[in-house]
């Protein structure tokens, strides 16, 4: 039951990579409109998913609510996904959402400049100028996505498990060396390992969804973790009060877990 998540430049075959690589161990592939479907089902409207959809956010939509209700969305899709098993999960993050599980193998696809001008001119008929364009601009709000939401440099190579660059090798053999990959890294205790930290994250952020759409509960930036017996709370706060009735809260939902806060308490903390 492994987890490949694939990132990737527009114009390095992400998607030919993915479907090329499904094929040949049999995984499904989840694609980008998949989570973009979830994350609407899950409630986020889908007006609202061009200001946050694999971009940065603007100034004022950086500020507001629909910033974390984006990421939450977005992070239990992911983690949704990810729970099926051999599953390959292209965009979205989702190599940093999965970035500590044990059975995940991330990957990077790359090609050099040239190489992904004539496939955005061959494949939209665009000249020279239209097929830069379009790079710089992908590439700024794929950087400015994941920094705003992740607080990573996609482009740092030791994020992943490997970098290909799809300018000098095939889609079919970049596709084979990532599941050769898998095939020699990720082992029957891996996978069990992992399929345990899927749930707790699963459950980890159930919660959080529900203090946050549900209980509505003044706390921004908030995420969990569970360790071992320990479910830990983070985000920021003006209330300790509001703090304690999120605490409440998670230990009724789980009372199998020793609940704690790592809330910062901040006092006179503006939200938006």
């Amino acid at each position: 039951m492994a987890v490949i998540t694939l990132s990737r430049q527009v114009a390095a075959w992400g998607d030919e990579v993915a479907q090329s690589l499904a094929q040949q161990i049999g995984y499904k592939f989840v694609s980008r409109k998949d989570i973009e479907k979830r994350i609407v089902e899950l409630g986020f409207p889908e007006s609202k998913m061009p200001k946050y959809d694999e971009r940065k956010p603007g100034f004022f939509a950086s500020l507001a609510k629909n910033r974390d209700e984006y990421l939450n969305y977005v992070q239990m899709a992911i983690l949704e996904a990810a729970a099926l098993g051999n599953v390959i999960i292209i965009g979205r993050g989702a190599f940093a959402v999965l970035e500590d599980l044990p059975n995940n193998v991330s990957v990077r696809l790359v090609a050099d400049e040239k190489t992904r001008i004539e496939r955005l001119k061959k494949e939209f008929n665009w000249d020279d100028k239209q097929a830069k364009q379009r790079i710089a601009e992908s590439d700024q709000n794929r950087a400015g996505f994941h920094q705003s939401f992740y607080n990573v440099d996609i482009d740092n190579s030791s994020l992943y498990h490997a970098v290909l660059n799809t300018g000098y090798v095939s889609v079919e053999k970049t596709a084979a060396i990532i599941a050769d990959i898998v095939k020699e890294t990720v082992t029957a205790e891996l996978e069990e390992e992992g399929k345990k930290k899927i749930q707790e994250k699963l459950t980890a952020q159930r919660i959080i969804n529900k203090l946050y759409f549900e209980k509505k509960l003044n706390i921004e930036f908030m995420h969990a973790r569970i360790e071992k017996n320990e479910f830990i709370l983070y985000g920021v706060s003006d209330s300790p009060a509001i703090v304690q009735q999120a605490l409440h809260f998670i230990k009724e939902e789980l009372p199998e877990y020793e609940v704690k806060s790592a809330v910062s308490i901040v006092q006179d903390f503006k939200t938006y």
